[in-house]
């Protein structure tokens, strides 16, 4: 049996700027797939950054309404990163959250809200702690 390999749609205005700031931010080159999108192998979980004016579409790009939560190795690299990078918008310091999680929160470029989790601190739905 085959299954489908979960995707995550991350709408851009721009593919080539999107590339660049998920290329460095998740420190992989990625795939372009076609003139308006480029995927990112996420552990699995494919980051599909697509531009649907540069696919031809004749719609614009609006920002996902809630999060995209990526589990990282070292939550602290990926926020040194995210520092130098062009985010619209990012939490001043890595934070604990009441259920456990180390992380910090962001805005891509675009408007998108991200989250990086320290992998080691995922919440899974048990008991937290």
């Amino acid at each position: 049996m085959n299954f489908l390999r979960d995707r995550v749609i991350l709408p851009v205005s721009d593919i080539e700027a999107a590339t660049s700031f998920y290329r460095e931010l998740l420190r992989q080159a990625g795939k372009r797939v076609s003139p308006g999108r480029h995927y990112f192998d996420c552990g699995g979980t494919i980051l599909a950054c697509f531009d649907p004016r540069a696919d031809g579409d004749d719609f614009e790009a609006r920002p996902n309404p809630d999060y995209v939560y990526f589990a990282v190795e070292d939550v602290a690299v990926t926020f040194t990163v995210a520092q130098r990078l062009p985010c619209q918008n990012i939490d001043g310091s890595i934070k604990t959250q009441p259920w456990g999680e180390r992380c910090f929160y962001a805005k891509d470029p675009f408007g998108n809200p991200i989250c990086f989790v320290d992998e080691q601190t995922v919440f899974t739905g048990g008991s937290a702690g």
